[in-house]
C-alpha cells in the first residue's frame, strides 16, 4: 500500500547511497575509480623502470620476464602495456619490448625519484640498508617532478645513491660507473668497491651479512669458476661468482698507495693500541655525525677499555672517555694498529 512515509523513506534511503557512492572526491565510486588509476599508474612505472633496468644490462624483455619480475595480476598487466603501447610509451620488435623515448624519458624520472628516496633514507633516517630498496619503490609513485627536485635540491644534488648507483638529472643525463665486476677481474687486482647492486634482493641480502662495504680497497688473492676470495679491511671475504657479480671495482692506478694495513676497529684485540684513520663510507647521516662528535676522528688514540660478557656491545678509550659501540658500528671504523 503506497505510503508518502514510506515513499520518503525510500528516496532518503536512496538518495544517501548515491551520496555515499558518488561524492565527488570522496564516494566510493570515486575512491575505487581513483584506487585503480593508482594502480594502473604504479603498474606502468614499474614496467618502465624493468624495462630500463633490462636495456641498460643488456637483456631482452619480453611479457613472460615481466610477468616473473613483477608481482602483479597477468591479466592486468598486459592490460596495462597494451595501453603503454597505444600511448606510445613502448613498441613491439617480436616478442621483445622496446621502451619508446618517451618511455625512456618516463623511465628515467621513475629511477630518479626511487635513487633520491633511497639517498635520503641513507642520509636523513635511522632505516637499515635492508630497507631503502622497498622503501623507495612505494614513495617513488608519489611524487611530482616539483617535489622530485625539491628533494634533490635538499639533498645536495647527488650525483649517486648510497649503493654506488648515479642519479639521472632533471634533464635524463646520467653519470657513468667506471668499474668492472668483481667476477671478472683477475687475481691480485687492487680497486674500491664503487657500487653494490641491490637487486636481485637474495643476493643483496647476501652481500649484506658479509659486512661488505661500499668504498672500501680490496685484492683479490683468488679467482675460479667456484670462488672469489678478496682481502678488505683486514678480512677475508668468499663469495660465489654469482654474487660478486653484483660488485662493481674501480681498478687503482700504479701510483696510488695500497692502504693494506687498514683494518676494522672491530678486529681490535685488548692490550692493543690503534689510530683511527677514517670512518667507512658506509656510516652516513647520523649515526656518522655521532662519531665524529664523540671523537672518532682521524689521527686519535684508541684501546680496548671494556669487552662485555657476551662481546657485544665494546667499551673503547679515546680521548680518556670510555666509549660502547656495537660490533656493527665498530665495522665502519677504521684504524691502523699501532704494532704494525
Amino acid at each position: 500500500m503506497y505510503s508518502p512515509i514510506n515513499a520518503l523513506l525510500i528516496f532518503l534511503t536512496v538518495s544517501a547511497i548515491l551520496y555515499l557512492l558518488f561524492r565527488p572526491g570522496k564516494g566510493w565510486f570515486w575512491i575505487i575509480k581513483n584506487n585503480d588509476s593508482h594502480q594502473e599508474k604504479t603498474i606502468t612505472e614499474d614496467i618502465l623502470k624493468q624495462l630500463y633496468h633490462y636495456e641498460n644490462s643488456g637483456r631482452e624483455a619480453t611479457i613472460i620476464n615481466l610477468t616473473n619480475a613483477l608481482d602483479f595480476d597477468n591479466d592486468l598487466l598486459l592490460e596495462v602495456v597494451n595501453k603503454m603501447a597505444i600511448n606510445e610509451l613502448i613498441s613491439f620488435e617480436g616478442e621483445t619490448l622496446k621502451l619508446t623515448n618517451t618511455g625512456r624519458d618516463y623511465s628515467l624520472k621513475i629511477v630518479r625519484v626511487h635513487r633520491l628516496w633511497e639517498k635520503y633514507l641513507a642520509e636523513k633516517t635511522g632505516f637499515d640498508k635492508a630497507e631503502w630498496h622497498d622503501r623507495a619503490e612505494v614513495m617513488e609513485h608519489q611524487l611530482n617532478e616539483e617535489e622530485t627536485d625539491l628533494l634533490a635540491s635538499q639533498l645536495g644534488n647527488p650525483v649517486y645513491d648510497p649503493h654506488g648507483d648515479p642519479i639521472p638529472t632533471t634533464s635524463g643525463k646520467i653519470a657513468e660507473v667506471k668499474g668492472e665486476p668483481l667476477s671478472k677481474l683477475p687475481v691480485n687486482s687492487v680497486g674500491k668497491i664503487i657500487h653494490i647492486e641491490d637487486e636481485p634482493d637474495v643476493i643483496y641480502k647476501q652481500i649484506l651479512a658479509e659486512n661488505i662495504h661500499i668504498g672500501s680497497q680490496i685484492r683479490i688473492v683468488e679467482s675460479t669458476l667456484e670462488r672469489i676470495i678478496f682481502y678488505s679491511e683486514g678480512e677475508e671475504f668468499k663469495l660465489a661468482p654469482i654474487v660478486a657479480a653484483n660488485l662493481t671495482v674501480a681498478l687503482l692506478e700504479k701510483d696510488v698507495p695500497v692502504e693494506e694495513n687498514r683494518v676494522r676497529l672491530s678486529s681490535l684485540l685488548e692490550g692493543e693500541t690503534a689510530t683511527i684513520v677514517g670512518i667507512s663510507k658506509e656510516s652516513r647521516g647520523e649515526g656518522r655525525r655521532r662519531l665524529l662528535d664523540l671523537g672518532f676522528v682521524r689521527g686519535s688514540q684508541i684501546s680496548i677499555d671494556l669487552i662485555s660478557p657476551l662481546r657485544n656491545p665494546t667499551a673503547y678509550l679515546i680521548k680518556g672517555t670510555s666509549i660502547a659501540l656495537r660490533k656493527e658500528q665498530a665495522l665502519k671504523i677504521l684504524i691502523k694498529k699501532n704494532d704494525e
